[in-house]
């Protein structure tokens, strides 16, 4: 049964996953959000079968059928990725599913919202080197938000205390004194911004580990793409959004706790 159930939220995923490709590649140009999504080469308008999320890429050997141009791996893995964790949140929060169905339902949508909205954050800043503001400050007031509505990730209204307020603020800290002290060089000023909301969603002690892995993720990466890639350096600029995204799901799906300080 909780297989059938996780298969079923991860094929959710999947498709939710689709839409935020269309977000990803949409935002800050002059298309909508909607209408039918076509190949970026050649325009050609695609068929219901040539939007399956995942399957599709796989069947059309990652190339548009009319043109034969690559399609970007984005489209999968970001696909991927939301179906993965969809089908976490589910297991993370499958207690209430069983027992409290309208708290599950109110859980699951906003951390579903919250995760999708890190996915976007992440890959766009992987593409395009910066983070927008409208998605830091929707990410920081969801999470702001979140203080009143859930403890321990369950659903249950009630006022935030004092530390859960300054949370978002201390975590940012380092991150707005590094883009000080380095004008920008060591640390964009996104992800100061992103990080406000991190300590909110996550909870200082939390969001505190959740940042030891995103440093340890992006010293371990860059150490390889400078060994094995040509194109980067040590003087090379690495989107820093991505490690910070990676490590707060990983805190926030799985049982890892590196600063167990209380709070």
């Amino acid at each position: 049964m909780i297989t059938i159930l996780a298969i079923i939220f991860l094929v959710l995923g999947l498709i939710i996953g689709s839409f935020l490709n269309v977000v990803i590649f949409r935002y800050n140009t002059h298309r909508t959000f909607r209408g039918r999504s076509g190949c970026l080469s050649c325009q050609n308008k695609l068929s219901w079968y040539e939007l399956i999320p995942v399957f599709s890429f796989l069947a059309l050997r990652g190339r548009c059928k009319n043109c034969k141009t690559r399609i970007s791996i984005q489209y999968p893995i970001v696909e991927l990725l939301t179906g993965i964790v969809f089908a976490g949140l589910f297991l993370k929060l499958q207690n209430a599913f069983f027992f409290d169905t309208i708290g599950f339902s109110i859980a699951f949508a906003f951390y579903a919202t919250i995760f999708s909205l890190l996915i976007v954050i992440s890959v766009y800043d992987l593409k395009h080197k910066i983070i927008p503001n409208s998605f830091a400050l929707t990410f920081g007031i969801l999470s702001f938000i979140g203080l009143f509505l859930f403890s321990s990730f369950n659903f249950n209204p009630h006022f935030p205390s004092l530390m859960e307020f300054l949370s978002g603020i201390f975590i940012a800290l380092p991150f707005l004194l590094m883009w000080l002290l380095s004008k920008g060089s060591w640390m964009g000023l996104g992800d100061a911004k992103l990080a406000v909301g991190i300590g909110w969603f996550l909870g200082l002690s939390l969001a505190l580990s959740s940042l030891v892995i995103a440093f340890w993720a992006g010293a371990l990466i860059g150490i390889l793409l400078i060994i094995f890639s040509k194109k980067y350096s040590l003087k090379s600029e690495i989107p820093f959004a991505p490690f910070m995204v990676f490590g707060a799901m990983l805190i926030f799906l799985l049982p890892l706790h590196i600063f167990p300080l209380g709070f």
